[in-house]
């Protein structure tokens, strides 16, 4: 499937002109597919051909700093906190007029996910999240964790430095190819494959937006002023009620499924965790049967 063929359409929220894509029945129960970092919508390719022939409506949006989308206002400031995710996800709800859908997402999806099934749970009917419960602990990122970990997370602390916002806008390419192959071990995708994201690459907010995430997650940024009491919401770990199943990559290079075990304690209504043996961080593009079984399942 070639998902550059896909019409975009764009939807003014109070912050974007977020650009998505769209599948299926107009009429079906609404699925939200969210990609996460280094990643974009193609991701999903071939997740939405299945789920369209059984009826459903897929959305599948371009985050802040990914293809098409873009800012409103020049004076925005171009944050990628957590707080601004969840409330670009919950303001395309609402500019498309869709009372709950089910959210799907990992990485930075996943987190866009999470945190609207925490905080506005009668806006999701059922949530499929890559890599488990993803709302950042950001009073805790001060706390070393092991060596193993802090050695996967390089990039991160790279981000933080001077050298590192220059090295992404001047090599944005090659360290995403990069992390895919990290995180990723053991998927031999092809350089056409990432050459159809890495297009989503070139938006000229995508270095300033992975930057700050990076750097406002360890609390070396400040945030968007008008997601203080989002942040603050977010920072008491709000459990998640709505009936959720995890995918956990067995192979995944940069969070192990070993150190998500335990995640449970977040999830206060229907959970079910499943590893994936052999799979990555890029969990639909490696295992979209996957998705889709566990999307099923959930309806």
């Amino acid at each position: 499937m070639t998902g550059r063929n896909f019409p975009t359409r764009i939807v003014r929220t109070r912050d974007l002109h977020l650009a998505y894509e769209e599948h299926g029945s107009a009429e079906g129960p609404v699925i939200v597919l969210l990609h996460g970092f280094p990643y974009d919508p193609r991701c999903f390719d071939h997740t939405v051909g299945p789920l369209s022939e059984r009826g459903y409506r897929i959305i599948v949006p371009y985050l802040r700093g990914y293809g098409p989308t873009r800012f409103v206002s020049d004076e925005s400031m171009r944050t990628g906190q957590q707080a601004s995710l969840g409330r670009d996800l919950l303001d395309l709800l609402d500019e498309l007029a869709i009372p709950s859908a089910a959210l799907v997402g990992y990485d930075w999806g996943a987190r866009a996910a999470c945190i609207v099934a925490a905080l506005w749970p009668h806006r999701v009917r059922c949530l499929v999240t890559g890599g488990g419960y993803s709302i950042q602990d950001i009073s805790g990122s001060a706390t070393p964790q092991s060596p193993d970990a802090e050695y996967r997370y390089w990039y991160q602390y790279y981000f933080h430095t001077a050298r590192g916002k220059a090295g992404l806008a001047a090599n944005r390419n090659d360290i995403c190819s990069l992390l895919w192959k990290l995180w990723s071990p053991l998927w031999p995708f092809d350089k056409e494959v990432f050459a159809q994201t890495a297009a989503s690459f070139e938006n000229p907010d995508f270095v300033d937006v992975v930057i700050h995430s990076y750097r406002h997650r360890f609390g070396y940024a400040p945030g968007d002023p008008a997601l203080e009491e989002l942040e603050r919401r977010l920072a008491e770990r709000p459990a998640i009620i709505v009936p959720t199943i995890s995918l956990c990559g067995g192979a995944d290079g940069v969070v192990p499924a070993s150190e998500i075990d335990n995640e449970a304690q977040y999830f206060k209504g229907a959970y079910e965790r499943r590893v994936l043996p052999r799979i990555g961080h890029n969990i639909p593009l490696e295992a979209p049967e996957m998705v889709i079984n566990a999307v099923l399942d959930l309806h």
